[in-house]
This record gives C-alpha cells, structure tokens and sequence, in this order.
C-alpha cells in the first residue's frame, strides 16, 4: 500500500499539515492579499458573497475560535474592525457583515473571520449567503487594492 506524502506548511509561528490558511499565510499558496502583519493575514474569498468579501486568519494554525489564544484575541479583532471600516471607506459600503464559524460549516479548518462588504437591499437575508464570482484576476486585483489602500484611513475605537 502506497502511503501519501504529507506536506508540511511551515508559518514563522507553526506548521500544519495540508492547511490551505496556513498555506496562504506563509505565502506557499497565492491569494489577493489586502492587509498582513506578523499575526494575522487577510486576503479576499474566492468564493465571494459580495466583491470584496475578505477572510481574515491568523498566522499560526488556530482550528476554532474558542482555540484563539488570548495573545492574538486583541490583534485579531483590531484587524477585522479595520477591514470592516475598510469596506465601507475602500467599497462604498454602507456597512458590513462580520461573521465565523466554529467547526459546523467551517470549509477550512483554520479559524477565519468572514469581513462582507453590505448596501441596503443587496439581496442578503440573514444568514443565507448567495455567492458571487470576480470577472477576472485583476477584478480581483482591483478589489483586494481598493480594501487594502483604505486600511490607513479605517480607525476603530473612536466613536
């Protein structure tokens, strides 16, 4: 019996066998980044609910949200404050959905923090989420720019 070659993905905080996330996070797999630093990377959906849709992860392998450990709790929810005010000043959003999973329709097992870019009457209800496609690669360039060029701008905290 042949046995599968496992790959390793190595992250400068952990290594996970055959985790896309941690793939991505490494730079091992391409993705259309909008914001990394060395914790957390966010990157937008392939599969987007709405053009602009990014997943934010941490950088080490974390399966749930109740495995997040309270050194990343703050840098995380920092993160998705500012790409959530980076939707609506890169988008034109009105607002945004800001969603999770833990384990029950979780497609990666690797935490992941769902950042959608909302205007009234775009067709969302509630938590049923219709999925769209990006036109090309640099549809998606374009997206992933917008988003990342209006995080220095999206302060969080002040109001």
């Amino acid at each position: 019996m042949r046995v599968p070659r496992v790959r390793r993905v190595r992250t400068r905080l952990g290594a996970v066998p055959d985790c896309l996330f941690c793939a991505i996070a490494a730079g091992e797999v391409p993705a259309h980044l909008v914001l990394q630093d060395d914790d957390v990377v966010a990157f937008l959906d392939r599969r987007p609910v709405f053009k602009g849709h990014v997943l934010l992860v941490p950088r080490s392998h974390v399966g749930t949200f109740p495995d997040l450990p309270g050194s990343l709790r703050d840098t995380f929810f920092a993160a998705g404050q500012r790409l959530a005010t980076a939707m609506v000043c890169g988008l034109g959003a009105q607002g945004s959905f800001v969603a999770m999973n833990n384990t029950v329709s979780q497609s990666v097992p690797h935490l992941h923090l769902h950042v959608v870019p909302r205007t009234k009457g775009d067709g969302m209800r509630g938590f049923f989420w219709p999925r769209t496609k990006y036109a090309s690669e640099e549809e998606m360039v374009e997206y992933a720019g917008r988003v990342a060029r209006a995080l220095p701008e999206a302060t969080v905290g002040e109001r």
